[in-house]
């Protein structure tokens, strides 16, 4: 889930017409700095904090929906976590938004969605 809550309700449609269930992942990149360096105890509650309104949010949407989902709040590096949540999950299909990049940044490297389509155990549908 990159905070776009169409992707989200395209996957909550999809799951009701094949009468299946939906896992939304959200991930939030680990934090690398220097932790004694900041005033701040706990490192993990300011960055999963986001992170925990966007679950909160889809949970509602999914309620408004009268969708079942199940949600997984991760950190860590987006595109091989994306991945290794299909595996754990045995996910028939990952559904993800299109980022919409700058030239140079399609130039000088690929973006989360093409690594995942590139290392995904099972196709990957791009809203």
């Amino acid at each position: 889930m990159n905070g776009s809550t169409d992707v989200v309700k395209h996957g909550i449609s999809l799951a009701r017409d094949e009468r299946t269930w939906v896992t939304v992942l959200k991930v939030v990149p680990a934090y690398e700095g220097d932790i004694d360096l900041t005033s701040i105890k706990n490192m993990d509650d300011v960055f999963l904090a986001d992170g925990r309104k966007a679950i909160s949010e889809v949970n509602r949407l999914a309620e408004s929906e009268g969708a079942v989902i199940k949600t997984r709040l991760e950190t860590g590096e987006i595109d091989r976590t994306i991945v290794e949540v299909a595996e754990e999950e045995r996910c028939d299909l990952i559904i993800m938004g299109s980022q919409k990049k700058s030239f140079l940044a399609r130039l000088f490297g690929q973006n989360i969605v093409e690594k995942v389509i590139a290392n995904a155990p099972c196709p990957v549908f791009v809203v």
